[in-house]
């Protein structure tokens, strides 16, 4: 199956570099023959709006200056996507895994998060929104360089660029760590920081400048409001590999790996749907209208996720269950992540049914399919309801279905944004998983992926951490 993988993705990668080549060309020539458009768009979908307005504002339109209410507006937005990963992400995922695991799954997301906002300060942030590249930034802004108290963010003038910096940071962070429920259980601690390092350099900071940045994916005009292919997709292909690579679980597919505790994983979904709106809403940049329609959406698509998820497990296995309430909301959270900004509410409701059924099917016909032990279920909820949600905000952000027209109203045509949302998906799923494939190998070759069968038997919180999570 690895060696199928793996041919995959060189076979996918062979497919995508052709028009990433024939693009490139392209947007050199143009830019050539347009002397006028000397500054590139650097803006991210995430925060178009806003950014959007000052493009469009007079040339004698008055300096940016700082706006103490979206100021606010978005430092409380990054306190609440911190408290989706620690302690939102941590517990959900801790109460999925078998109690002699909990520990360590805690212990990752923890310091996985610790790990990479200090890597965002450091050289991520400047990668990623500093510079003018197709794939990457630049180095301009290494270790936070020139920006002061007073400096306000170039992507948005109304708030400080520490600020910004903060905001995107979480997002960087929650990226890597749900990566870690798919190879849950059964890895070293020390491949999961390696892992994490790399994969970061290698995926999250490329895409999130493509998309977000100014890079390949923006300019071609992408819609991504907070995160359907930089997050959720990336990370959940990067989960499938994961899996691969690191091999299936002593018992999986013998005996019941259940979860220990639903009532965690229950209290760790509702700080996931309180802090996506930090996430969502946040993206908008400011405190204004598309953060209100962000908002209302995260809500109305988590929720119509839950209940046809629900109405699904009914009708399959006669039994709704809690499980699947937190999965649901979860799928619809991820599904509206990349249209949030962009949709209609009764697109956001119409997208949450669609993606609740369709990750009930990714986590369960899917996954047979695939044959990965993927432990809890990141490719089949994150990268599926990314897929789904990324695809179809192309279709229901057509003003004709309730939507804003994307970034483009005057010219929004259904079919080519759609197409233009099925190549942000192709180019994600293959970037991330050949940078992933190379991430897992190099940590492979430098401390080895897997625990021993022992130390698996005995459970990681033991034998990686020296503790455990409940006294015996």
């Amino acid at each position: 199956m690895k060696k199928l993988l793996v041919s995959l993705l060189l076979g996918l990668g062979a497919l995508t570099l052709g028009p990433l080549a024939l693009a490139q060309t392209q947007a050199a020539s143009e830019a050539v023959s347009s002397a006028p458009a000397a500054a590139p768009d650097a803006t991210p979908a995430a925060v178009a709006p806003a950014a959007l307005a000052a493009e469009a504002a007079p040339a004698a339109a008055p300096a940016p200056k700082l706006d103490s209410g979206d100021t606010a507006w978005m430092l409380t937005s990054t306190l609440l996507v911190i408290l989706m990963v620690i302690p939102g992400l941590a517990l959900f995922y801790g109460g999925l895994a078998r109690s002699k695991n909990m520990l360590s799954v805690l212990v990752q997301v923890f310091v996985i998060f610790a790990l990479i906002t200090v890597l965002w300060a450091i050289y991520g942030y400047s990668l990623a929104f500093g510079g003018e590249g197709q794939f990457y930034g630049g180095f301009d802004k290494l270790f936070l360089k020139g920006i002061a108290p007073d400096t306000l963010s170039g992507m948005l003038p109304t708030i400080p660029e520490y600020v910004f910096v903060a905001f995107q940071s979480t997002f960087a962070a929650i990226t890597v760590a749900l990566i870690v429920g798919s190879f849950a259980e059964r890895i070293k601690f020390a491949a999961v920081l390696i892992f994490a390092v790399l994969w970061f350099t290698l995926s999250y900071i490329p895409m999130a400048h493509m998309v977000w940045g100014g890079g390949l994916l923006g300019k071609d005009g992408a819609l991504d409001f907070a995160g359907g292919t930089v997050v959720h997709i990336n990370a959940g292909m990067a989960g499938l590999v994961g899996a691969y690579m690191v091999g299936k679980r002593i018992g999986f597919g013998k005996e019941a790996l259940t979860p220990h505790s639903l009532t965690l994983t229950m209290v760790g979904a509702s700080l996931l749907w309180v802090g996506w709106f930090g996430f969502n809403a946040g993206s908008a940049g400011a405190a204004n209208g598309s953060a209100g329609l962000a908002f209302v959406n995260t809500t109305l698509a988590t929720g119509a996720a839950t209940l046809s998820w629900l109405a699904g497990e009914m009708l399959h296995k006669g039994k709704a269950s809690m499980l699947g309430a937190a999965s649901g909301a979860v799928a619809g959270l991820v599904a509206v992540t990349p249209a949030a900004g962009f949709v209609g509410p009764m697109g956001s409701i119409a997208l949450g049914l669609l993606a609740g059924l369709v990750c009930l099917w990714g986590v369960g016909g899917l996954k047979k399919m695939l044959g990965a032990d993927d432990a809890f279920d990141v490719f089949g909820v994150h990268g599926v309801g990314g897929i789904v949600g990324a695809i179809l905000t192309g279709v229901f952000a057509s003003q004709g279905l309730g939507g804003t027209g994307g970034l483009t109203p005057d010219t929004f045509a259904m079919g080519a944004q759609v197409w233009v949302q099925c190549k942000s998906v192709l180019v994600t799923l293959v970037w991330s998983g050949v940078a992933a494939f190379i991430s897992y190998k190099i940590a492979d070759l430098l401390v080895g992926l897997r625990v021993t069968e022992e130390a698996e038997r005995e459970g990681l919180d033991i034998t990686s951490h020296g503790e455990t999570a409940y006294s015996r």
